[in-house]
């Protein structure tokens, strides 16, 4: 077994890290807005396990990185072309279907990787993953109930999820994509192969819509694999204006 270079296992764990800083940042934007009072609540609660699992995972990459630069510094500090989150968690909420669905087919992919990364060779990150896989498995349940109640519910909410589903289903490729970083990873068992965990995560989506009265976009091609190398969409700009906006207006300040 090949070792992995500091700097690669920092890469991946901002890749890690701001997929769930982004993602928990999006859903933070339903708080107040959620169509119930208990939505509202849990919406709110898996936006701040995402944040705490990016906290973590941050914090994590900041260390290893040696640039004395902590885990605010990274969520704060750094310009769109830096981020490494994929593009999926970036794109914006729409109506609560849109979210759902976004969440779900996020959910499976990391259930299946923070389930794998349990056994990463890279200690600290095997006990980031131990941790934050309880919590993504509830997030999992939570997506895919709301799934078959809205798919399966009334005819309005059938066409709505479909229709997010139809518009979001291309960026879920990214999620999936093995580059030279992830595949030298996975030869020093520091993270699994993305690719290999592709079969199970089409057969779990695909097994629920079905369920839900939905259908898997026609077109499987995926496309749109460019977040990982800081090419975003418009949306993640105008997200970090807002995230950032008070840790740049007053640069170092603590409350």
């Amino acid at each position: 077994m090949t070792s992995a270079s500091p700097e690669q296992t920092v890469e991946y764990l901002l890749r890690l890290g701001d997929d769930r800083l982004i993602l928990g940042h999006r859903l933070s934007e339903w708080c107040g807005h959620a169509p119930i009072p208990e939505e509202d609540i849990a919406l709110t609660n898996i936006a701040l396990d995402s944040i705490g699992h990016a906290s973590m995972l941050l914090s994590e990459a900041g260390r290893l990185e040696g640039m004395s630069r902590d885990e605010d510094a990274l969520a704060f500090g750094r310009d769109v072309t830096e981020f490494r989150n994929c593009l999926l968690v970036e794109q914006p909420n729409g109506d609560f279907a849109r979210t759902i669905v976004r969440q779900y087919l996020f959910d499976v992919y990391s259930d299946l990787l923070y389930e794998r990364l349990r056994a990463s060779t890279y200690l600290p990150l095997s006990e980031i993953a131990s941790k934050a896989h309880k919590e993504i498995t509830y997030h999992h349940r939570h997506s895919s109930q709301w799934i078959l109640r809205l798919g399966d519910g009334t005819e309005e909410s059938n066409v709505r999820t479909q229709k997010a589903l139809d518009e979001l289903w291309k960026y879920a490729g990214e999620l999936f994509r093995d580059d030279p970083l992830e595949k030298s990873l996975s030869r020093a068992g520091v993270a699994p192969s993305s690719g290999d965990l592709q079969e199970e995560w089409l057969k779990r989506v695909t097994g629920l819509l079905q369920k839900a009265a939905l259908t898997v976009p026609a077109n499987h091609e995926f496309h749109l694999q460019s977040g990982r190398s800081g090419r975003h969409s418009e949306a993640l700009g105008h997200l970090l204006t807002v995230m950032q906006s008070v840790p740049r207006a007053h640069p170092g300040a603590r409350w």
